[in-house]
């Protein structure tokens, strides 16, 4: 039987050019994740969860219409690429 692992796409910027882009981790975390691994999904790609909540909120949207719905979307959007943006840039650091 087959697992998320063997369906991984590898990365073409690490690839290519020898370093991480802003998404690597994103796909072992996701796994890290379905094997119920939450604190090393975390630790693998930190901004995993903000993610996570900005795509349910937006799919929660789509067919209950939230008040502030724009707001809140934003708002998580800009945690989310904080987040992204903070800890590519601490990977790169050091």
């Amino acid at each position: 039987m087959s697992s998320p692992e063997d369906f991984m796409l590898p990365c073409l910027n690490k690839q290519i050019f020898g370093f991480d882009c802003m998404g690597c981790g994103l796909q072992r975390s996701l796994a890290l994740i379905y094997h119920g691994e939450f604190l090393a999904a975390f630790k693998m790609y930190p901004a995993v969860y903000p993610l996570i909540a900005l795509f349910i909120f937006i799919g929660l949207n789509i067919f209950f219409k939230f008040q502030h719905s724009n707001k809140i979307i934003n708002t998580l959007a800009i945690i989310t690429i904080s987040i992204i943006i903070g800890s590519f840039t601490l990977k790169l650091i050091t």
